[in-house]
């Protein structure tokens, strides 16, 4: 089961974000995302056990267009349950709640075998100026048509520059 993450599940998810990364640099970035009100929302996965596999995290991009834009960071699942499909049903889920949101486009910075299975793209993201521009993981997924056919300047929080 997929579903939005409650206040409940904060310390169950900086546990399995530690656990997926092996340190805890990502669940510093989710906590400060929080802290500072950057989250725009966050999804867990949860098995027929009741517990918390896998977790997803998108926040807002400031954007010199009017469209918003969001980032897809970080994507964990629990050790001895990755590669069941968890991730990818969280992707999924993720992408839909972005499109209501109002996202106009995401941006991801990771595996370039990873995220084009689900349609993200570094050609896309070749119009898009940003710290991780230039790099083969900084990819674009556009949810709305021509979301990034136009030069666009993204920053994003701080917390990714803190964290």
């Amino acid at each position: 089961m997929i579903r939005y993450a409650r206040p409940t599940d904060h310390a169950a998810i900086a546990e399995m974000v530690i656990q997926a990364f092996d340190g805890d640099a990502e669940a510093r970035l989710v906590e400060r995302l929080r802290a500072d009100g950057d989250a725009l929302f966050e999804l867990v996965a949860v098995d027929d056990d009741g517990r918390l596999v896998g977790h997803i995290l998108f926040s807002r991009l400031w954007a010199d267009r009017y469209e918003m834009f969001a980032a897809l960071a970080p994507l964990a699942v629990r050790p001895g349950v990755q590669r069941r499909g968890f991730g990818s049903a969280l992707v999924r889920a993720g992408l839909e709640s972005a499109r209501e949101f109002g996202a106009s486009g995401v941006l991801v910075l990771g595996h370039p075998e990873y995220y084009p299975r689900f349609g993200f793209s570094a050609e896309a993201a070749q119009r898009v100026k940003s710290v991780y521009a230039g790099s083969p993981a900084f990819m674009a997924l556009a949810l709305e048509p021509g979301a990034f056919d136009e030069p666009l300047n993204v920053a994003y929080p701080d917390a990714f520059s803190v964290v």
